[in-house]
């Protein structure tokens, strides 16, 4: 048996592409589940301390860590299965870190049914910040010609671009899903002033439910908290 953390780990093809399913110990599971976006290894220890408290905590891969419609897609049908196959809770709670966080977004604008709140951390909100650093971004080129490789779009279409996450936070003002929101305020990866403050402010000037924590002279890296259990226990609220 494959474990991770000390829980059980299995893996399995859903969609043609291999999806981490952790179960929680025997007895203590709660019918719920976290989905981790990106980068399932880093900085576990929300997922952790869930596990601990009967979540299932789950990741598929994805074609691009900078999201195609196909990555959405393959989420909903985790979900379904999830769902049938777990016997779980269609909606989770969404983990998304980072371009993570950009995932979320999309997969909860396209599929509200399936996500009941969120837990956003320095979440790529805005393109022409992060990755073509046209604003306090440090630049990185190598990061730009990953996102063009993986997506079609260069510096010259991104200026005309209306897909950035930032278009969909109308849909999850529409839907009301909960958000947790963590951000270093000096962060030069993703700047808060130009990605997460987009959705903080959307969200708090049509009244809808988000708890935002500024994490002072933090910059992009470690995500979370010194004590997480402010953002489990939100989760714990809004998982519904």
């Amino acid at each position: 048996m494959e474990t991770w953390n000390g829980f059980e780990l299995k893996r399995e093809i859903i969609f043609e592409r291999e999806a981490l399913i952790v179960s929680p110990k025997r007895g203590t599971e709660n019918g719920k589940w976290a989905l981790k976006t990106e980068y399932f290894e880093a900085f576990p220890d929300v997922q952790i301390k869930l596990l601990h408290l009967g979540y299932h905590v789950v990741h598929i891969k994805n074609k691009t860590r900078w999201h195609i419609s196909e990555d959405s897609e393959a989420r909903a049908i985790l979900a379904e299965y999830m769902n049938k196959i777990y016997g779980l809770s269609k909606k989770c709670a969404i983990i998304g870190m980072s371009c993570g966080g950009m995932q979320g977004i999309y997969f909860a604008s396209k599929y509200p049914e399936y996500v009941s709140c969120m837990y956003l951390d320095a979440p790529v909100v805005n393109f022409l910040s992060c990755p073509f650093a046209l604003g306090k971004k440090a630049k990185d080129t190598t990061m730009e010609e990953e996102f063009t490789k993986e997506t079609g779009i260069t510096r010259t279409k991104i200026l005309s671009y209306r897909g950035h996450p930032l278009d969909y936070i109308p849909d999850l003002l529409k839907y009301n899903i909960p958000i947790i929101l963590v951000c270093g305020d000096s962060d030069t990866v993703v700047p808060y002033e130009e990605n997460g403050k987009l959705l903080n402010d959307a969200y708090k000037d049509n009244g809808k439910i988000i708890k935002t924590i500024i994490k002072k002279g933090a910059n992009h890296h470690p995500h979370g908290l010194d004590d997480n259990g402010e953002i489990v226990d939100f989760i714990l609220k809004y998982d519904r």
